[in-house]
């Protein structure tokens, strides 16, 4: 006879939520991407189930497809937020930003990659330039802020090709790029410098430098960026100031990460 415990465990046990759970699992900073039989086999799971669970996720924005390979997106951070918000990446990144605001007087944040757009995840604003409020959750489109850039840039060839098909490169200043082959230029000089500059290409007047955030294996997962208003002097003076502040934060948060094992 089964214990009355373990009777009411049994049908309060809901199989598809550990299924789904077990799909999302799979998914790691050395498997990032992976197909429907990787995460089949990783899951141990049917490759029918498993297709059913990552399209439900795909249709919940959790995880994205380019028709072959998954991978997780920013959103699955909601899943988290309750022990991201008391523990883990603001716990990190937070004390960074500050001290960095602090240094330069300006705002600093930190975005990652979703779908075309990037994600503000920490923010220290010290003024605001922007005509529109920026806060955690903001979204702006990728190809047109340096922390986007950053991101872009360290993208695979095939990744590029899909973010490019898939955006539509809007102008939004006379010195947004707006060509895809300009903007593919100007992401490998990024990818080569390690750092973007973005001169008042999403609004007048704002000029932003961003570097990107790495985790455990290398990968860039993240960027980090110091905004400044064009009124407080040229490009040049605006990197001569808060480039080597941006670069040095960077590195202080790239060590944390990999010391606390915490993933963006």
């Amino acid at each position: 006879m089964t214990p009355p415990e373990t009777a009411e465990k049994s049908s309060a046990h809901v199989q598809s939520l550990v299924r789904g759970l077990a799909v999302i699992r799979v998914f790691d900073a050395d498997n990032p991407r992976q197909t429907l039989s990787e995460v089949a086999r990783r899951a141990d799971l049917t490759r029918a189930t498993a297709r059913r669970v990552l399209h439900t996720l795909v249709d919940l924005g959790y995880v994205a497809s380019d028709g072959k390979n998954f991978s997780l997106r920013p959103k699955i951070l909601e899943l988290g937020y309750a022990y991201l918000s008391s523990m883990s990446l603001p716990a990190v990144v937070q004390p960074h930003l500050e001290k960095l605001t602090e240094a330069t007087h300006e705002s600093s944040s930190i975005a990652v990659l979703d779908g075309s757009d990037i994600a503000y995840v920490a923010r220290v604003a010290k003024q605001r330039i922007m005509t529109v409020a920026i806060s955690v959750g903001t979204r702006f489109p990728a190809y047109a802020t340096s922390m986007g850039r950053v991101i872009l840039a360290h993208l695979t060839s095939a990744e590029l090709e899909s973010y490019l098909s898939s955006t539509e490169l809007k102008r939004f200043t006379p010195q947004t790029i707006t060509d895809p082959e300009a903007l593919k230029t100007e992401l490998a000089h990024i990818r080569d410098q390690g750092w973007a500059l973005v001169d008042q290409e999403l609004e007048e007047g704002l000029r932003s430098i961003a570097a990107p955030i790495r985790n455990q294996s290398g990968r860039v997962v993240a960027a980090l960026n110091l905004s400044a208003s064009s009124r407080r002097g040229t490009a040049a003076e605006v990197l001569e100031h808060l480039l080597p502040h941006l670069m040095d934060t960077a590195t202080a948060i790239d060590a944390d990460l990999r010391m606390v094992d915490t993933r963006i």
